[in-house]
């Protein structure tokens, strides 16, 4: 979804109730909403851009109400009679300013003593003030990817954040401020035989593009079956391995999505799959690191895929073709 491109996208209106006790639920729920990005416009109704994404998210948590014994419900609209899209656009830009205000605070400190040292005061305790800047930054990331209509705020801390780093490298002569890369550890693809992978409903790129990867390079007879997100991991099958799924044994690690996870972890060499995982990382991350051409035509593709298909393993079988044509047209 374009950022801007109001017309063609509409708005989710969500709303809901649960019991008065216990108030830990109303609680749950405010945080996934709050987390999710969604602007409260009165009482318990809350408002969403609409993606895939969004629509799959408020579909869990109408469950999830209900068995709070609660009710919960969503629809999908065009426009709101007595709101301008402007109007509603410029609440999610309200609140993510309040976000990003909270994190420019604590940027406000790191600035005060990069300051003092660059005017002749004692360098003390860099790597302190490296490890401050490393969360702001991680904290910066986490607003960024809700701030759906790239507020102005956002773009000002960022470039704050951005010359902060700059000063913190020329005091310390090497880059303090970037993250370690995540240890992942190494795997071979004969323990990884007959499994049946298991990952989240309603897959997307990168379930889509690990599947492929799975499939074509780690273990040849994969099958894959899918679970609710909340769903405890004890208790899926013993002999499967999870992928692409909070406390999987293979997802997300640091910046790194599952699809490159999965590449580190198996040591695959094949000159196509760097263009594919920048491919990957760029649509699923959603932090413009690589910026490859192909991302647009391939976010289409697979959305596309995401619509039409019957189930889920529908879409993660056409996804998997999708990728096996990309790969072979690279090779």
């Amino acid at each position: 979804m374009q950022k801007n491109d109001r017309k063609s996208a509409g708005w989710l209106i969500f709303y809901y109730t649960v019991p008065s006790r216990p108030v830990s639920n109303r609680m749950k729920v405010w945080r996934k909403l709050n987390k999710a990005g969604a602007v409260q416009m009165k009482g318990a109704v809350y408002i969403l851009p609409f993606t895939d994404e969004h629509y799959e998210f408020l579909q869990w948590l109408v469950s999830e109400i209900a068995e709070m014994k609660g009710e919960g419900a969503f629809t999908r609209i065009e426009h709101i009679d007595t709101m301008k899209d402007s109007e509603i656009i410029a609440l999610f830009n309200q609140q993510r300013g309040n976000d990003y205000a909270f994190t420019g605070k604590a940027l406000d400190d790191i600035e005060r003593r990069l300051g003092s040292i660059q005017k002749g005061a004692k360098a003390r305790n860099i790597k302190g003030i490296s490890e401050q800047l490393k969360k702001i930054r991680r904290d910066f990331d986490d607003i960024r990817r809700i701030d759906f209509f790239s507020s102005r705020e956002g773009a000002s801390l960022g470039e704050r954040i951005g010359r902060a780093g700059g000063a913190l490298r020329a005091l310390s002569g090497v880059d303090t401020t970037a993250e370690t890369p995540p240890a992942i550890a190494p795997r071979k693809a004969a323990d990884y035989q007959g499994k049946v992978w298991v990952t989240r409903k309603r897959p997307f790129i990168d379930r889509m593009a690990s599947a492929w990867l799975i499939r074509k390079f780690i273990d040849g007879n994969a099958v894959f079956a899918f679970v609710d997100e909340e769903e405890d991991l004890d208790k899926i099958t013993k002999g499967s391995t999870t992928f692409d799924i909070r406390g999987g044994e293979f997802t997300h690690a640091g910046d790194l999505c599952t699809f490159e996870v999965l590449i580190r972890a198996f040591g695959l060499r094949d000159r196509t799959l760097k263009k594919i995982s920048e491919i990957v990382h760029d649509l699923d991350m959603k932090d413009e690191k690589y910026k490859p051409a192909e991302a647009k035509g391939m976010e289409d593709i697979l959305s596309g895929i995401r619509k039409t298909a019957k189930d889920d393993g529908d879409i993660l079988e056409k996804g998997i073709a999708v990728f096996e044509m990309f790969h072979a047209s690279k090779n």
